[in-house]
């Protein structure tokens, strides 16, 4: 069984997944945005463009009719700008990726605005609540899934291009540019794991939902390859088995995490290394990498001492009910003060200290963490 102090990796279906005067007017740009975040060195890329769910998400839900917000306190309390709609007491995973790449912080689709120059960073288009799946998510309200952040891409994609002017620095800003996917989380805790509200846990084995899962995200990797980008980070699912609020669903001791659940998500981590090797085959001048996200999480459960961390079980922040973690953080709740010891900020999300070591392991990491390349090396290609 996973246990709260040593959950068990299987090595043989989840341990392993290691899973001219327009260039000038681009420069100056992105010059200009990096003076305003404070950086000195200039980008390694010219921008990132993010989808995902709420675990990246920077605030497209504020202005969603939905139940998944976060621009309340606590959230956001170790944030420069305090709670902006991430699900985090501090930065993203994203955030710490921009940080690392000497970017400024890209801005959510719904706040970046109609002028194309405050794209010329990258978008944020992540959605909490969203999934692979359109229907994911839906108990929850308004959403964008991956479908719809898509589009939102593709939408933003003619203003870029007039920015840009030619099309030559419009295929090349596209090319070296970083896009990171980050889906799978959501079409488990909302959706599969919802029999009450979802039909797919009866419809589908979990080795057919995980299936399903990556022919839907196939076709919409390969679209927003088509347009023009060319370099994927593709972040595998962490052991959701391991989260506060499965810990607390009664279907494991509290003391453990819920071995069925990591079992289910095995199947998905390992369908999309094997696509990552697949699409990195078929699409010479592409570069997909697949990071690794269960087996780092994994290693802090297993080796906490290592990492600093003392409490796994239960987040910072959120409701206790029989003395177990299951929700989000009540706005103006009172979080705990040792935040960096933390795994978990609340029942669903992980911690600033957490996303900081997933960010540098995905950015220098062995095969281990990331395959087959790092994403320092990506970014040099």
């Amino acid at each position: 069984m996973f246990q709260t102090d040593k959950i068990k990796m299987r090595r043989k279906n989840i341990a392993r997944n290691p899973g001219g005067g327009n260039t000038r007017l681009l420069l100056v740009m992105l010059g200009y945005l990096c003076l305003i975040k404070g950086a000195v060195a200039a980008p390694q890329i010219p921008a990132m463009f993010a989808f995902g769910d709420s675990l990246i998400d920077d605030g497209n839900n504020n202005g969603l009719n939905s139940l998944a917000k976060s621009n309340y306190y606590p959230y956001g309390i170790d944030f420069y700008q305090g709670s902006t709609g991430r699900f985090c007491n501090g930065k993203t995973v994203v955030d710490a990726l921009c940080d690392l790449l000497e970017l400024p912080y890209i801005p959510a689709y719904t706040t970046a605005g109609p002028n194309g120059t405050s794209r010329l960073g990258g978008v944020n288009y992540a959605s909490a609540g969203g999934g692979i799946l359109d229907e994911t998510g839906q108990h929850l309200g308004e959403r964008y899934s991956l479908n719809q952040q898509v589009l939102n891409f593709e939408s933003d994609l003619n203003s870029i291009r007039t920015i840009l002017g030619t099309e030559r620095s419009y295929n090349q800003f596209l090319a070296r540019s970083i896009a990171v996917m980050l889906f799978g989380s959501n079409d488990y805790i909302n959706n599969y794991l919802l029999p009450s509200l979802y039909n797919s846990g009866y419809d589908y084995t979990p080795e057919q939902f995980a299936n399903l899962l990556l022919n839907h995200y196939t076709r919409q990797i390969l679209a927003l390859n088509s347009v023009g980008l060319r370099k994927f980070l593709l972040a595998g699912v962490g052991p959701l088995g391991c989260i506060p609020s499965q810990r607390a669903s009664g279907a494991a001791r509290p003391d453990r995490c819920v071995d069925q659940v990591n079992e289910m998500v095995g199947f998905f981590n390992q369908g999309l290394r094997s696509l990552v090797e697949q699409l990195n085959s078929n699409h010479p001048g592409s570069i997909f990498i697949y990071g690794n996200t269960y087996a780092a999480v994994g290693d802090m459960l297993n080796n906490p001492a290592n990492y600093g961390f003392s409490v796994l079980d239960h987040g910072c922040c959120g409701i206790e009910q029989n003395n177990e973690w299951q929700f989000t953080c009540l706005p103006l709740s009172t979080p705990c003060s040792n935040r960096n010891q933390y795994v978990f900020w609340d029942a669903f999300h992980p911690t600033e200290s957490v996303n900081l070591i997933l960010a540098q392991k995905a950015y220098t990491g062995n095969q281990t963490d990331v395959y087959p390349i790092n994403v320092q090396q990506l970014a040099q290609l």
